[in-house]
């Protein structure tokens, strides 16, 4: 079972990025997704840096994706879609339909999460289109998973979100330019003010959402630490862990050990809670609400 560090979903400081990613290079994470997933307004970085950074990445024994935007406002967004897509020297994760048109047919791609891939008729065409590598829906339940893969086209490589604030929507305004008074087009860049996006709460005190431009997330994170044995028993390829700005090494450290452990850790998400940006969050997998966590006593 591999380790993927997902795209980098927030706005950071340009010499953050690059520090960020050297230091990435020294942990035990096997793939790495690079570029601007979320909004096109961010423009710390060109594309000449993420293929900079893939490099870097490659030379360092990581397998580099460049990943697309998953919604696209403007026929400046498309360009950019294509210029990423046109560029062979790394696989591409195809996060809207109009990427996979581009890359159908042409060579493989990674089929992104906001895909919505949940049946195995669906599974099946995506892989007849060239995917070599689909990453569960968010929402999907283990017992689904099973299920599917049972049917899934031999040589597909599976990739289940395991760590992070889950992408929830995405939408044409801009919340966080909204929270300030802003419009979209003028925003100043408020995103690069949370690094970890910024917390929605209820009347009452307690996290609802997270607001990150134009994609709301989770406030809670989802973690599938504990759930790490089920997931190799099911067959599952690749964790997908999503990046913070803080802790991510000793996150993906926790991973690592319990990828390669004979015997889950029952004290593990314990530790890992003071890394974590806030309370861990699993129920989507287990067919629950997605902001509960359970713990089956199968893991103890």
């Amino acid at each position: 079972m591999k380790l993927a560090l997902g795209p980098l979903l927030y706005y950071w400081p340009r010499d953050t990025v690059f520090s960020f990613y050297q230091a990435m290079a020294e942990t035990p994470v096997d793939v790495v997704y690079l570029g601007e997933a979320v909004c096109s307004r961010r423009r710390e970085l060109r594309q000449s840096d993420w293929i900079d950074i893939a490099r870097m990445l490659r030379d360092a024994g990581k397998q580099p994706v460049l990943s697309t935007m998953t919604l696209l406002e403007s026929t400046a967004d498309v360009a950019a879609m294509h210029k990423i897509v046109r560029d062979e020297e790394f696989l591409v994760e195809a996060n809207d339909m109009g990427a996979v048109h581009n890359l159908a047919g042409q060579r493989p791609f990674v089929a992104g999460p906001q895909l919505n891939l949940f049946n195995p008729d669906a599974l099946a065409w995506m892989a007849g289109l060239g995917a070599c590598r689909w990453v569960m829906p968010l929402e999907m339940r283990q017992t689904d998973l099973a299920a599917l893969l049972q049917q899934r086209p031999a040589g597909l490589e599976t990739e289940v979100f395991a760590y992070g604030r889950m992408p929830l929507a995405f939408s044409a305004r801009c919340f966080t330019a909204r929270h300030y008074n802003r419009p979209k087009d003028d925003c100043g860049f408020a995103c690069i003010e949370h690094p970890d996006g910024q917390l929605l709460q209820t009347r009452e005190g307690e996290g609802f959402l997270v607001l990150n431009g134009i994609q709301t997330q989770s406030a809670r994170v989802h973690n599938l630490l504990q759930d790490v044995p089920a997931l190799r028993a099911l067959g599952v390829d690749l964790l997908r862990l999503s990046p913070q700005s803080q802790h991510m090494a000793e996150v993906i450290a926790a991973f690592d050990a319990a990828r390669h452990a004979a015997q889950p850790d029952p004290s593990a998400l314990e530790r890992m809670r003071a890394l974590m940006p806030a309370a861990p969050c699993n129920g989507y997998w287990h067919g629950k609400p997605g902001l509960d966590l359970i713990i089956e006593s199968a893991h103890a």
